[in-house]
């Protein structure tokens, strides 16, 4: 007998009944750039529709973002000053505190996370401090500096503390950290698997971030690396991870498959800005239909096993998600 598999397909409400996934505003975090200074609002030439604001001018993408229904954000920031310490990384006074903290005033429903990590705040570009001379990355010389930069984001509001440096034993270091200061509530989102991807370009461009020399290979993952991303996620569970993050997404559809197998951790993806851009610019040439593209994307992150989309496409996807229940 043939198999009908068809009849599960027939009608529009036929393929919403056994619709297996379904991307929903709630699985959404929209990432912001801020930038140290004041009426700032600079467009980010290789993000089309992305920008970099200022505390000041802040509200106005978090009007969007209220009303979008999004539950949260993702805090990057841009300093003024830059110095081989990244000393702006942990000012109580930083552009992050300073815009963690206006949101927790102004918008207080919405989930703060802030990335931690030095490399927006290092005149070099690396991630952690850099042994002079040798240009080595040095480790666990770095892991003070990020606790104490992940305890001035908490002590400024921030819900939850993001750890991108992908410095070994960072994650509990944070931790024992951030509970001796009295922060034992708020929660560490650990880039766990965060491989070394050609696809954070633009975001380079975006957060002023990029290495002065070499590259980020010695701390960040091999992209030909599966094995070794569940050791590292592992390894931050351990520690005290909260939750968990594969980074990039789409070319990393398997090892978020195989953590959702794994771990039952609440598990992030980030939809990193490298695909972002390829999509807006196949879209803006007429190569592409954006709309279909982006959810079909976000479907396949929820499909492997992610239960947290971290996208620049956040808002643009949550208006077609809420029209889409508009009409159904």
């Amino acid at each position: 007998m043939t198999e009908r598999l068809r009849r599960l397909r027939v009608s529009e409400a036929m393929r919403r009944l056994v619709c297996e996934n379904e991307v929903r505003v709630d699985d959404l975090i929209y990432p912001i750039f801020v930038i140290e200074g004041e009426n700032i609002k600079n467009p980010v030439d290789s993000m089309p529709g992305i920008y970099q604001y200022s505390p000041d001018r802040l509200f106005e993408e978090l009007e969007r973002v209220r009303e979008s229904g999004i539950p949260g954000v993702l805090l990057f920031g841009i300093p003024a000053h830059k110095d081989e310490a990244g000393s702006a990384a942990y000012d109580d006074a930083g552009v992050v505190q300073e815009a963690v903290r206006l949101i927790k005033r102004e918008y207080p429903e919405l989930l703060v996370m802030a990335d931690v990590c030095l490399c927006e705040y290092t005149s070099h570009g690396h991630c952690g401090l850099v042994e002079p001379g040798s240009g080595r990355v040095l480790n666990d010389e770095t892991l003070p500096l990020l606790a104490r930069m992940a305890v001035s984001l908490a002590g400024a509001g921030a819900d939850v503390i993001a750890p991108s440096d992908m410095m070994d034993g960072r994650v509990g270091a944070i931790r024992r950290a951030l509970d001796e200061e009295g922060f034992s509530d708020r929660a560490i989102l650990a880039y766990s698997a965060k491989f070394a991807s050609a696809y954070y370009s633009p975001f380079r461009d975006a957060a002023h971030s990029a290495p002065g020399f070499g590259d980020r290979k010695t701390y960040q993952m091999d992209p030909a690396n599966g094995r070794e991303a569940v050791r590292e996620i592992e390894a931050d569970i351990r520690e005290g991870a909260d939750m968990i993050m594969v980074k990039p997404a789409l070319a990393y559809l398997d090892v978020v498959k195989e953590a959702s197998r794994r771990f039952e951790h609440p598990l992030a993806v980030y939809n990193v800005s490298g695909e972002y851009s390829m999509v807006k610019a196949a879209a803006a040439a007429g190569f592409l239909d954006e709309k279909r593209i982006v959810m079909e994307n976000l479907t396949a992150m929820k499909r492997a096993g992610a239960r947290i989309i971290i996208s620049y496409h956040a808002l643009d996807a949550a208006a077609w998600i809420r029209r889409e229940g508009e009409g159904a």
